[in-house]
């Protein structure tokens, strides 16, 4: 048992990595099983599919961003200092793929949602539901922003959408550019859409 869970976790890691540095299209399960060392025939005890790991890939990736969004949206924080560490979260998170591939690889979630979208339904739904999730961190922060006078808007779930628009289009800019200066437009972006100035964190 100890083992299988090995080897679904490696399988689990090792698909994120490859899908995020190339795409879902240009990798085999004979590449996934290479990269993880496990051979072929563990590969379909663990998953039916290469698109069944992508989806379990996509949700272990996304859960284990989960405290790191807990911490940086918690309702201790002052709204805009949520949204502000939140920027500063996606453009670092970016910048460290950077320094280690020589490339901006963009949004995981989002440029597997681009690519399969039309193809694998399975896929296509995890993506939307990752999505949502950020969205309603956005929402709760800029609810609260609005409670407090700081934003103006009459609809915070929409504006919650419209940012996470921006943030996902940006990244897939910066990728197709392969320049991560382009992540320097992130912040304010969202300052000219939110009407405010997003600078560092206020001290407490």
């Amino acid at each position: 048992m100890r083992r299988e869970c090995d080897t679904k976790q490696k399988l689990l890691s090792t698909a994120i990595e490859l899908i995020w540095e190339n795409s879902y299209g240009s990798i085999s399960v004979d590449d996934i099983c290479q990269r993880a060392g496990v051979n072929k025939g563990s590969f379909y005890y663990a998953f039916k599919t290469k698109s069944d790991l992508a989806v379990a890939a996509l949700e272990q990736t996304a859960s284990a961003k989960r405290p790191v969004l807990d911490k940086i949206f918690s309702s201790q924080e002052p709204p805009l200092d949520r949204l502000n560490a939140y920027c500063d979260r996606v453009v670092s998170d970016q910048l460290e793929k950077y320094r280690s591939f020589g490339r901006v690889l963009g949004c995981p979630f989002a440029s597997v949602g681009c690519e399969l979208s039309t193809q694998d339904e399975a896929i296509r739904q995890k993506t939307e539901e990752i999505a949502e999730k950020v969205i309603r961190y956005l929402a709760g922060a800029i609810r609260d922003a609005v409670a407090e006078g700081s934003i103006r808007t009459e609809d915070p779930a929409q504006l919650a959408r419209q940012a996470y628009y921006y943030v996902t289009g940006l990244l897939m800019q910066a990728k197709i550019e392969n320049n991560p200066e382009t992540l320097n437009r992130l912040k304010p972006g969202l300052c000219r859409l939110f009407g405010i100035c997003l600078g560092e964190a206020a001290p407490h």
